[in-house]
Formats: structure tokens, C-alpha cells, sequence
């Protein structure tokens, strides 16, 4: 994802249920949150923000990386790109979880557009980085709900995978409260407050659409020579539900 607290804002639920079927979860953001404060300066905060990224992704005992880009400032360029595949490389992921590829800021939909490059490019020889090793196979690759499911125009962006968070949703808090230094940053710059809430309510609104109490949406990369099957319906069974004729049902 682009900035800390992104992944357990919009996918923690997942990555908690795929924790417990025995995956290895590791958490990734393009930058350490430098921004983030009205309080901090950028060290200070990146620093504060590091910790909270690795006690959330402690919880399900995972891993946390920041490849070090800014806030505002993550650009779609080879160095940056190189620095995906080169975590890719180390990692080796059988699926990846990124930011939707249409969303309110453009630090989101860079990132997207890098992890969807990193995937193909990892498995590539003549893409060569030193100290790494092509991976064996192009990963499964969803792209998580925009932020509040809309576009920068504020078009409606619907998820056509659901699934159901519900047993996992105290998980998700913890992870999120791991993220304490947002909530004044947020109150400062959105007027927002009570950020857990606010992620919850969304969660709802997609529980809603599968008929659960709460939900993550995602949309599967299906691209020529991507994976086309649904590892996450595989994985995680009846938790996941499809959109059919504008319905959702479970498969």
C-alpha cells in the first residue's frame, strides 16, 4: 500500500483470515507516513509511524517493509519501481493485496500501478537487479476498495469480491489502533475523528451488499498472463462472496 495504516484500514480483515489458515502475511508501504503530523516533523513522524506499522503487522505475526518513497511524492519511475520488484524478489508472494488503481490521491493509485508492474516484472530475468532472483510465477494480484468507495470524481467504485470480516473484525481494530498518530493528523486535515468508527461504517456498508455484518471489497487483476483463478475464494472458502447480475451470493 502507499502509506502506513492503509492495508489495515482497507484489507486487515483479510490478511487476519488468511493468518489463520496458516499464511504468511507481510505488509509493505511505499512510504514511512512522513507527512502524516501537524505536531512532527518528518523524521520524527516517519519514526513514530514505523513502529505503529510494525506492532500491526505483529498482531498476525507478519512482516512490515517501507521502500522509503514520501508522502505526495511516490512516483511511478525505475528506481521506485526497481524497489518493488527487488521486495518482491525477497518475499516471493503468492498473492499481493494493493490500493484500487482509480482513488482520491494519486500516491494511492501510483502505488497500484507499481504493484501491478512488480508482479509481472519480478518473474522476469532480463529485469536484473543485483543480489536478486526472479520469482517463479506472476502472483495473484486484488486491488482493495478505493478510500469511502469512491473515485477522485466521486464515482461509486464497487468491489465484485466481498468478504466476510465479521469473526475477524476486533483483529482489524487492533491493527488499526496500532496506528494512534493519525488520529489528530486526521482531525487536522479531513475533520475526521474517530477513524476506527469511520472504517468500520464502511466495512458495514459492504457487509450490507453480501449480507454479512462487515465486509472487504476487492477487484481481481485478470490481465493477460496474470493468474485468472480466485485464490482468495480457494483460500478462503464461503467467507468470499461474488457479484452475479448485480447481486451478491456466495459460491
Amino acid at each position: 500500500m502507499a502509506h502506513p495504516d492503509d492495508a489495515e484500514i482497507l484489507s486487515a480483515g483479510t490478511l487476519a483470515l488468511l493468518s489463520a489458515r496458516g499464511w504468511e502475511v507481510v505488509i509493505a508501504t511505499m512510504t514511512p507516513g512522513q507527512a502524516g503530523s501537524v505536531i512532527w516533523g518528518p523524521e520524527e513522524i516517519s519514526a513514530v509511524r514505523r513502529k505503529e506499522a510494525e506492532a500491526a503487522a505483529a498482531v498476525l505475526n507478519g512482516q512490515y517493509y517501507c521502500l522509503e518513497s514520501e508522502d505526495v511524492r511516490i512516483m511511478y519511475d525505475t528506481p521506485t519501481l526497481m524497489n518493488v520488484v527487488t521486495l518482491f524478489r525477497k518475499v516471493n508472494p503468492a498473492l499481493v493485496i494493493t490500493a484500487s488503481p482509480s482513488d482520491y490521491m494519486l500516491d494511492h493509485e501510483i502505488t497500484s500501478h507499481l504493484a501491478q508492474s512488480a508482479c509481472m516484472a519480478a518473474v522476469i530475468p532480463n529485469i536484473r537487479i543485483t543480489g536478486t532472483t526472479p520469482i517463479a510465477r506472476v502472483p495473484h494480484l486484488y486491488y482493495a476498495d478505493a478510500v469511502q468507495g469512491k473515485d477522485r470524481l466521486g464515482h461509486a467504485i464497487q468491489g465484485d469480491i466481498l468478504v466476510d470480516i465479521g469473526s475477524v473484525m476486533e483483529i482489524k481494530e487492533h491493527m488499526l489502533g496500532c496506528h494512534s498518530s493519525q488520529r489528530e493528523w486526521l482531525q487536522k486535515m479531513s475533520g475526521v475523528d474517530e477513524y476506527i468508527i469511520l472504517m468500520k461504517n464502511f466495512g458495514e456498508r459492504n457487509g450490507k451488499l453480501a449480507g454479512c455484518t462487515y465486509a472487504e471489497g476487492y477487484r481481481q487483476h485478470l490481465g493477460f498472463s496474470y493468474p485468472q483463478d480466485d485464490l482468495l475464494m480457494a483460500e478462503l472458502g464461503d467467507l468470499v462472496h461474488r457479484r452475479i447480475s448485480n447481486e451478491y451470493d456466495t459460491i
